[in-house]
Parts: C-alpha cells; sequence; structure tokens
C-alpha cells in the first residue's frame, strides 16, 4: 500500500515563500505545520488543504500526491 505525500516543501520553494511566512499567513502552528511537510500526518485536515490551495492559487493535485510502494 502507497502514502499520501504533500508536496508543501515544493510550493515554497517555488513560491519562495518562507514557512514562518505561510503560517503567519494562514494562521497555523507551525508543529503541526512541520508535520505535514514531513508527511508524518494520520489525517488530513480538509480546511488546511483547501487553505494551501488558496494560498498558492492552485489545483489540489498539485498540494497532495499518492506515492506507490515499490
Amino acid at each position: 500500500m502507497g502514502h499520501l505525500h504533500l508536496r508543501i516543501n515544493k510550493l515554497l520553494e517555488e513560491h519562495n515563500i518562507s514557512k514562518n511566512t505561510i503560517c503567519k499567513d494562514l494562521d497555523l502552528p507551525r508543529g503541526n505545520f512541520n508535520r505535514y511537510c514531513r508527511d508524518e500526518f494520520q489525517r488530513i485536515d480538509a480546511n488546511f488543504i483547501c487553505k494551501l490551495c488558496d494560498y498558492f492559487d492552485c489545483d489540489i493535485s498539485e498540494v497532495i500526491e499518492y506515492v506507490k510502494e515499490k
């Protein structure tokens, strides 16, 4: 079985945005945000994904992807 991967680090890099900036802009706790960045989550908050899509003005497929196990 595969896993979900959040492409947050790539989006931050592409848009030249720091983790501190996005956490401040979206009023997110830095610890929780870091766990999402490291793919260390059991569940994903749908509102969080919506906030990311709005913030980066992108589609959900640019934020989250399914990675198959090899």
